[in-house]
């Protein structure tokens, strides 16, 4: 796929047209904006060289990231497109492009699940391989869950890894997160034990921290049917 820019595109629009296109989480280090079409083009060509480095495999079943070009990038701009239009109250998914400096290097997404409810999230991010073990995995984490908490209300976030997925663990724990379980999950078809966790407001609460700031946040609620 040569560009985004095709009128034939689902997603050509301008931004103010859908505000979780303008919204923002700004931290000392990065920033996380909406995932557009230009941010999402600027990603081409890390999804094209690959995110998966190799074992221990990252991500369950299915996962358009493990497909060979040019299925891979296909597939991943066209789950991000229908993710956009997918909203309902008790289930949405926010995209955002990890800025560093001007460089796009991930994603970082928000999904609420029974949010009308229950007030529930959960997360899914990646990184370029060539700006890992950096610390941005932890300021990453942190800028989502300011945007749960302090933004939408939520009670209560959850995230799961791969039993050999060290990283995504330590980042878990370290932000507070209580082990939750585990569960059984296919990578590449083959099973695997995942982890899980769990992290209440209640326990973010007394961390919060006072140098990350939301753009565009109230203007989201209406879309994602937040009260």
């Amino acid at each position: 796929m040569d560009s985004l820019d095709s009128p034939c595109s689902p997603a050509v629009m301008s931004t103010n047209l859908y505000p979780p296109l303008n919204l923002k989480v700004i931290t000392p280090r990065l920033e996380l904006h909406g995932a557009t079409d230009e941010l999402l083009a600027q990603l081409l060509p890390v999804v094209r060289g690959g995110v998966v480095a190799g074992q221990p495999y990252p991500f369950d079943d299915p996962m358009s990231l493990y497909e060979d070009n040019p299925v891979r990038e296909r597939k991943w701009l066209q789950a991000i497109w229908r993710g956009r239009g997918n909203v309902h109250p008790e289930s949405w998914r926010l995209y955002f492009v990890i800025l560093l400096g001007e460089q796009a290097v991930g994603m970082q997404d928000l999904i609420g699940v029974n949010f009308d409810t229950c007030q529930t999230v959960t997360s899914f991010s990646w990184l370029a391989p060539s700006v890992r073990q950096q610390g941005l995995g932890r300021e990453m984490r942190a800028a989502i869950l300011h945007l749960a908490f302090e933004g939408f209300g939520a009670a209560e976030a959850a995230s799961e890894a791969f039993f050999d997925n060290l990283a995504s663990n330590r980042v878990s724990e370290s932000m507070g997160y209580q082990p939750n379980g585990s569960d059984w999950a296919t990578r590449r078809g083959e099973p695997a034990v995942l982890n899980r966790w769990r992290l209440k407001r209640d326990d973010w609460a007394p961390n919060r921290r006072s140098d990350i700031e939301l753009i565009g946040a109230e203007e989201c609620k209406a879309v994602l049917h937040i009260k």
